[in-house]
């Protein structure tokens, strides 16, 4: 029999099986099992059980839907997916992961408040925080969350919001995200996190106190490169609260076709993740031997600073690492000239992988900015620049294969 009810993970699920059935919804009318895409932008209603304004509605998400921007059949069943995956009660979708991040910042912030947000993390997060919300009047210090001390030495009384990004691009620092949370709650603030390179494959946040949880979905929830997208998840207060504001009035609402497709990634989200972390794997552990490699960062690596922190908070050491060479640039023209399989590309999370060079100069320019110890604990992981690479679906042998080749004087 046809049914609307999303389906709800049981707790012996593994991850892989829940990218595929936990909030899935067959069609009520056609008992089709495949999420179906529904364009239109407005739909009928009876007079009477639909607001004009959203203004006032508690949670839009329990109104018959009625306007695309407010609600579209397509994005919610995303949405349903998104929540059961991290284990979560609800969540809002939106046009881009920058998005997901402003709709946020703008809702849990005000004039006065204070944020405390990871001082290297997505660079649209942190020039959004930086550069934008101070014109604001909300008051900003970046820290490295990695540092207990410093996270509570930077808590005032008026801070609201602890933001989070675990592994941060791009150095792959870690956050023990327990420990923050303790911090965050003791003061009456919240946590969200971006949890964009692990995926609920890797870790689910919400397990470990955060609050919100923040993807870019572009990225390995899509994972085939060819729709933007966004979210943030959590309890239904909170995710009610941000699409009564950030979904109504900051119009950045998820295009029902993008929906679609990134629900077709989620399908195979398991498989690609498991596999891509193992390549990754096996090519962090290569280049850490190769002669023209000075350094690896890999949490699945012994090496890793933090890897007693990724045993406990990762699944898997996930599908992204960063190497170090002498003369960064001269390599980076070396490698898009000479690289077969792998392209030099922006952007991860990929069927394909993607590899690019962060010069550190121009990261702290146009992004960071840096000093003092900061920017010492910058070095540490990236030196004068890292290579950042996303580990696609390719043969990890042939991977390898590639880089040796590309790599050699």
């Amino acid at each position: 029999m046809p049914t609307s009810e999303p389906r709800q993970p049981p707790p012996h699920w593994s991850p892989s099986t829940q990218a595929l059935h936990a909030g899935l919804q067959t069609d009520p009318v056609t008992g089709a099992i495949a999420p179906g895409l529904t364009m239109s932008v407005n739909h009928r209603f009876v007079p009477g059980e639909a607001p004009f304004s959203a203004d006032g509605v508690d949670d839009l998400a329990q109104l018959p839907y009625l306007y695309a921007r407010w609600g579209n059949p397509t994005v919610r069943q995303l949405e349903l997916r998104l929540a059961a995956l991290e284990g979560a009660e609800d969540a809002l979708a939106t046009a881009t992961g920058v998005a997901a991040i402003a709709a946020m910042f703008f809702t849990l912030l005000k004039a006065g408040d204070h944020l405390i947000v990871s001082d290297v993390c997505y660079a649209g997060a942190s020039e959004l925080a930086r550069k934008v919300l101070p014109d604001y009047g909300i008051a900003v210090s970046a820290v490295n969350l990695s540092d207990l001390s410093a996270v509570a030495a930077a808590l005032r009384p008026n801070t609201r919001l602890i933001h989070a990004e675990t592994p941060c691009n791009p150095l792959l620092r870690l956050t023990d995200l327990s420990a923050v949370a303790v911090l965050a709650h003791a003061h009456g603030a919240l946590l969200s996190v971006d949890s964009t390179l692990a995926t609920p494959i890797v870790t689910r946040p919400l397990d470990f106190g955060a609050d919100l949880v923040v993807h870019s979905l572009t990225k390995f929830m899509n994972g085939h490169g060819d729709a933007l997208g966004g979210c943030v998840v959590g309890r239904r207060s909170l995710i009610a609260r941000l699409r009564a504001r950030a979904g109504v009035y900051l119009g950045a609402a998820l295009s029902a076709h993008n929906a679609w497709l990134i629900q077709r990634g989620l399908d195979t989200l398991g498989v690609r993740l498991l596999t891509a972390s193992q390549s990754a794997e096996a090519v962090a552990q290569f280049l850490s031997t190769h002669p023209a490699v000075r350094a690896v960062t890999y949490p699945g690596l012994p090496s890793h600073p933090q890897h007693a922190l990724a045993l406990r908070q990762m699944s898997v050491p996930g599908a992204v690492l960063t190497f170090q060479v002498n003369d960064a640039p001269a390599m980076a023209t070396q490698l898009a000239q000479r690289l077969q399989l792998i392209h030099y590309a922006f952007s991860l999370g990929h069927q394909r992988s993607l590899v690019v060079l962060l010069r550190t100069d121009e990261m702290m320019a146009s992004t960071y900015d840096l000093h003092g110890a900061a920017l010492a604990d910058y070095r540490r992981y990236a030196g004068d620049g890292v290579f950042r690479l996303s580990i696609g679906l390719e043969s990890a042998a042939d991977l390898i294969a590639d880089l040796d080749q590309a790599l050699v004087a």
